[in-house]
C-alpha cells in the first residue's frame, strides 16, 4: 500500500485496485505545489471528514472528473450531489461502507461542520467524523479529522486497532500538538503516527516539532513525510 501526502488533512492512498483520497484539499493549499489533475489521476473513492473548505477542497472537480465514489456524512454528500456529484456513499457516525478490498468507518470527532456560502449563510452539514479504513491487503489507517481529545478514543482503538494514526496538532482549530501526543500515548497503539493540520493557515502552528517534542520517548513513532512524496507502509 502506498501513501502520498498533500498537506493539511490531505492523503492518498494506493491500493492496487483502489485510489483513495482523503480530504482533498489542493487548490489553495499552501503546501501542495504539484497539478491537481495529475495528483488526483485515477482516483476511485473520496472519503470526507466534514464540510469545511479546507477539507472537502476540490472534492467536486475530482469527482466529476474521475467518476470516483464521495464517501462521507449523510447531509454533506447529499450537499455536494447538488453541485453535480453524482457517484455518492452516503454515511453516519459508527456506519461502515465496504467495498471490493477496504472499508470506511465513520467515527466521532470533536469540532463542527459547514459551509459558508456566497451569500454568507452558514449551510449545517452534518457532524463532523473521523476516519477508520480497514485493507484487505495493508495496515489499518485511522484520519482523526479535525478533533480535540476525547475518551472514547480508547473505543476506536479496541475495536479498530489502527496501525497508522493521522493526527491534527496544529491548535486553534483543533487539539494542539501536546494534546495530541496525549491521546496517541494514553488511547492508541500505533506503529506510524504522522501530524497534520499545522502551517497551512495563518492561525495554526507552524510545523509540528512541538508534536515530536512531546512525544518525548515515543517520537520514533512520528512520521514526517514530505509533501507530494509517495512512501509505503
Amino acid at each position: 500500500m502506498k501513501m502520498t501526502y498533500f498537506g493539511h488533512s490531505a492523503f492518498r492512498i494506493d491500493t492496487g485496485s483502489a485510489v483513495i483520497l482523503l480530504d482533498p484539499f489542493l487548490t489553495g493549499n499552501p503546501h501542495f505545489k504539484g497539478d491537481v489533475a495529475a495528483a488526483t489521476e485515477g482516483t476511485t473513492h473520496i472519503v470526507l471528514t466534514h464540510g469545511h473548505f479546507d477539507h472537502v477542497g476540490d472534492t467536486v472537480e475530482i469527482a466529476k472528473r474521475t467518476g470516483a465514489k464521495v464517501v462521507g456524512t449523510f447531509e454533506l454528500v447529499q450537499w455536494l450531489s447538488k453541485k453535480g456529484v453524482q457517484n455518492i456513499e452516503p454515511a453516519n457516525t459508527g456506519g461502515t461502507v465496504k467495498f471490493d478490498d477496504f472499508s470506511v468507518t465513520l467515527t466521532q470527532a470533536f469540532h463542527s461542520s459547514g459551509s459558508v456560502e456566497e451569500n454568507g449563510t452558514v449551510t449545517y452539514l452534518g457532524m463532523p467524523n473521523g476516519i477508520v479504513l480497514h485493507f484487505a491487503d495493508g495496515p489499518s489507517v485511522y484520519h482523526m479529522g479535525d478533533t480535540d481529545i476525547f475518551g472514547d478514543m480508547a473505543l476506536i482503538e479496541e475495536l479498530h486497532h489502527p496501525k497508522i494514526g493521522l493526527v491534527p496538532v496544529g491548535d486553534r482549530l483543533t487539539m494542539g500538538a501536546a494534546v495530541a501526543a496525549l491521546a496517541c500515548r494514553r488511547y492508541f497503539n500505533f506503529e506510524t503516527i504522522i501530524p497534520l493540520h499545522w502551517g497551512t493557515l495563518p492561525i495554526l502552528d507552524a510545523n509540528p516539532d512541538k508534536f515530536g517534542e512531546a512525544m518525548e520517548g515515543e517520537a520514533s513513532r512520528v512520521l514526517n513525510p514530505t509533501v507530494g512524496e509517495t512512501f509505503e507502509v
